[in-house]
């Protein structure tokens, strides 16, 4: 019943001066500002590719106020877009979760999930802003048996396993699955990363916050414009090989470049590399 991820919401201090940063380094445009009740906060979303980010800054006690307060900036809630959202919230009904409603969103919390706060939105298909082409990945981190929570994210969200595709890495200490709504058409997905260790990154992450939202990904149809915006703003980023200047796939921005978000970025096609789908991979 997913589509596609269609947005990450990202708790700030400071909405326009985030929003300012995100278009210096990857070319995005403001697209509205509203409200949310359920977040208790004043929202700039941007449009970043075919996708959108929300810069939720606080507005009163709330969801908001309590992320800021106990995490600091960073990225707080996965989302996610259904043709039908009746049906979606129905299914839920029928599995006896609970959910809340804000206005045409739905919102699934940790105590449904793994540690993974959730906002399902109605599909939508909007122009491309930007070198960035889609966010087509949020990673939820794992102490939990990661079979397990495919097999509740399935029934919950209507997958079909039989597209999944298992992951592990050495250089970053997990193993996993990738719950691919769609392949080979596209890549969208949550990756299920368990912890195997607590010396890398995403295995000292997981053992101070337990199952958690971590990180997300886009894909770019110009790598070296988005490159070169991170280098002229000297920041801060890792690339996929050894020279950052010239690397020609893509990297990870560090969190302290964008409000607390660790972004992963490929280049177009790329990801099928680690999806299962080696040769859907174009050449660089």
């Amino acid at each position: 019943m997913l589509d596609r991820c269609d947005r990450v919401q990202i708790a700030v201090h400071d909405a326009a001066k985030a929003a300012e940063r995100y278009s210096q380094l990857l070319g995005c445009e403001v697209a509205r500002r509203d409200h949310s009740r359920h977040l208790a906060a004043r929202r700039t979303i941007l449009a970043v590719g075919e996708s959108e980010f929300e810069l939720c800054e606080p507005d009163g006690a709330g969801l908001t106020e309590d992320f800021l307060a106990r995490r600091g900036e960073g990225l707080m809630t996965a989302g996610y877009c259904t043709a039908d959202l009746d049906s979606m919230a129905k299914r839920w009904e029928g599995l006896g979760i609970a959910y809340d409603r804000d206005a045409e969103q739905l919102y699934l919390g940790t105590d449904a999930t793994f540690g993974l706060p959730i906002v399902i939105s109605e599909s939508t298909y909007r122009p491309r802003v930007g070198p960035v082409s889609f966010l087509y990945e949020t990673t939820n981190t794992l102490l939990s048996d990661w079979r397990r929570v495919a097999a509740v994210y399935a029934g919950l969200f209507g997958l079909d396993p039989a597209r999944f595709s298992e992951i592990g890495s050495e250089r970053f200490g997990y193993i996993g699955t990738l719950t691919l709504f769609d392949p080979p058409n596209r890549l969208d997905r949550i990756e299920l990363s368990q912890v195997t260790d607590d010396v890398h990154a995403m295995g000292r992450y997981a053992h101070k916050h337990g199952d958690s939202l971590y990180m997300c990904y886009v894909e770019v149809h110009d790598w070296p414009a988005v490159r070169q915006r991170l280098l002229d703003a000297d920041a801060r980023y890792t690339p996929r090989g050894a020279d950052p200047v010239t690397d020609p796939d893509g990297g990870w921005v560090h969190p302290k470049e964008l409000h607390g978000l660790l972004l992963g970025i490929s280049r177009t096609g790329l990801a099928w590399d680690w999806s299962g789908r080696k040769d859907l991979v174009p050449p660089a």
